[in-house]
């Protein structure tokens, strides 16, 4: 297994101003492993409920390696998040762990030499954990949320300093550090011990900061959004699906699996859920890349 992924499989309730969508697959881990395998064979670790359907449960083996996800007793883990008019605000209306809280996963034999590792938005405790159980990482990536910053934040930094690479987003990058700057948030985070950290910025892109050095990545403009939700982690995804199908993070191996990951997120915001992201086969990407160099000037 080239790149294992881990982190939650959501039942998700979407709500914007043109539809409410109820229980559709969602989930950091969901959107992370189905755009990284566009590049790579990936395997997810998770854990659903006894009421997670059996139809997105073949959604997801249909795209990546299923051996690390458990079906234990209870309900799946479930969040509701409401859109305002423009889709570039979302509440937080509820967030029901379920399942996922106190979840203590254990990787099956196959994936422990994975050498790429994508921890993506869940408990950073959680995450620590199963980091510990690969036996030999080459590059390791993780990601967080306002929920887990503000609750747990010292085990957020402590993962941080765990993993390679830091993904977040500009909010919960300035929440976790106290900076406004996104320069300032990066050398921050980078402080705690991430040789890389890339600042998600919705349709603007992303800025990379390695080095001390700071690399922004344009976003690409697509028409026909419906739901940014998992955009974030589509674009993580990719990247890490991208770095761990080339076996290389040099700086310009990074800068061009950014690319893969603004291309990857454009396509998750233009479908309910994953329904963007499943449309996308490899043809459609590499069109999709070819018109992101033609547009940024950006050899993909």
């Amino acid at each position: 297994m080239l790149l294992t992924v881990f982190g939650s499989i959501a039942l998700d309730t979407i709500r914007t101003q043109r539809r409410t969508v109820r229980s559709s697959l969602g989930g950091a881990a969901s959107f992370a492993s189905v755009s990284a395998s566009m590049f790579c064979s990936t395997g997810l670790v998770g854990v659903v409920g006894s009421d997670f359907p059996a139809r997105y449960e073949r959604t997801l083996a249909g795209r990546a390696d299923l051996a690390g996800l458990v079906r234990a007793p209870g309900r799946t883990f479930r969040y509701e998040g409401e859109y305002d008019a423009t889709l570039s605000s979302r509440r937080d209306v509820s967030a029901q762990l379920n399942v996922l809280e106190g979840f203590r996963p254990e990787l099956p034999g196959q994936y422990r030499k994975s050498r790429f590792v994508y921890l993506a938005n869940n408990d950073p405790d959680q995450n620590a954990r199963l980091l510990g159980q690969f036996d030999r990482v080459r590059f390791s990536a993780c990601d967080t949320i306002a929920y887990w910053i503000r609750s747990k934040r010292k085990s957020v930094i402590r993962m941080i300093g765990m993993t390679d690479a830091t993904v977040i987003n500009d909010e919960e990058a300035r929440l976790l550090t106290g900076e406004h700057n996104l320069v300032r948030c990066a050398r921050a985070i980078a402080r705690w011990g991430a040789d890389l950290v890339v600042v998600k910025k919705a349709e603007h892109g992303a800025l990379l900061f390695h080095k001390g050095e700071a690399y922004p990545v344009p976003g690409m403009p697509v028409e026909g959004v419906v739901d940014p939700t998992g955009a974030g982690d589509s674009f993580a995804g990719a990247m890490m699906g991208y770095l761990a199908s080339r076996g290389s993070v040099s700086l310009p191996r990074l800068r061009e699996a950014a690319v893969r990951g603004a291309v990857m997120g454009s396509f998750a915001v233009q479908g309910y859920g994953l329904a963007g992201l499943l449309r996308a086969d490899r043809r459609s990407v590499s069109a999709r890349l070819k018109k992101y160099a033609r547009l940024s000037g950006i050899r993909p």
